[in-house]
């Protein structure tokens, strides 16, 4: 990312998105240029994750805590944050991140390591409607997680070695309890494992597609579209049109966060 001098916007905003599996934090200036960031593991200390986060999005920006105009923090954690001003839900600062890279008619999916949420917005940002998948982990980076420890593979290498794949070895089921004994059975019969690997992608998508209709543009955010790209190939090709990535996927609701308390510091 491109550090951008405070000057060239009024005030500097951060942005803390403390989800279940990460932390992020982005600074930006009154124009939204993007001044610095920060990704960390969430960890069992969301005070922790969102400081340390913060000072390393500082010394990237090369700016002091004190140069901070407004903070927002969001997210499962948002209440951890001591020093945010205010706290926001997920799908306020995942719409306003969203709509700031594609100010029109959207429909958001933010694949979370717990959950995924799909946000409609209409062509003014605002929300029609909203869902979110509650009961299982199925579909989300915590289904991918458990695969790739079955498969004793790295989670950085799924995303090269399902677009390897020259097959797609089908996973019947969404559970990730039941998938990782299909995954033995696979092995068993001698399925390659990059093919598994591809299944597993196509199980995530297709578990997101029975969520919604999807209408208007869709925009996949969140840390498995942003390390996985074959996700956005396999949502592109089930739906027949384009799926859009933002500039920064993992960001977006730090960003958004960041959005809002440049607002409210703008409206004062």
């Amino acid at each position: 990312m491109n550090s951008e001098g405070p000057n060239a916007g009024e005030g500097v905003f951060c942005g803390v998105d403390v989800g279940a599996a990460s932390t992020k934090v982005v600074l930006m200036n009154g124009e939204g240029k993007m001044l610095g960031s920060h990704v960390r593991k969430s960890g069992v200390d969301y005070q922790i994750a969102a400081r340390d986060c913060l000072e390393k999005a500082l010394a990237m920006a090369g700016l002091e805590p004190d140069a901070v105009n407004g903070t927002i923090a969001t997210g499962y954690g948002r209440r951890n944050v001591a020093f945010a001003g205010d706290a926001k839900t997920e799908i306020l600062c995942h719409s306003a991140g969203c709509y700031f890279y594609f100010p029109k008619a959207i429909t958001i999916v933010d694949i979370g390591g717990q959950d995924n949420k799909i946000i409609r917005l209409d062509d003014d940002g605002r929300r029609v409607s909203f869902k979110m998948n509650r009961k299982c982990a199925a579909g989300t980076g915590a289904f991918l997680e458990e695969i790739a420890a079955r498969l004793d593979l790295e989670l950085d290498d799924l995303d090269s070695m399902a677009k390897s794949a020259e097959k797609t070895v089908k996973l019947g089921s969404f559970c990730t309890v039941f998938s990782k004994t299909e995954i033995l059975a696979h092995i068993r019969r001698g399925e390659p494992v990059n093919g598994i690997v591809r299944g597993a992608f196509r199980s995530v998508v297709e578990r997101i597609c029975e969520m919604e209709t999807f209408e208007g543009d869709v925009v996949l955010t969140g840390g498995v579209a942003a390390h996985n790209t074959i996700v956005a190939q396999m949502m592109s090709k089930e739906l027949g049109r384009d799926v859009h990535l933002p500039s920064f996927p993992q960001l977006t609701g730090a960003l958004g966060a960041a959005l809002l308390a440049r607002d409210e510091y703008q409206e004062e």
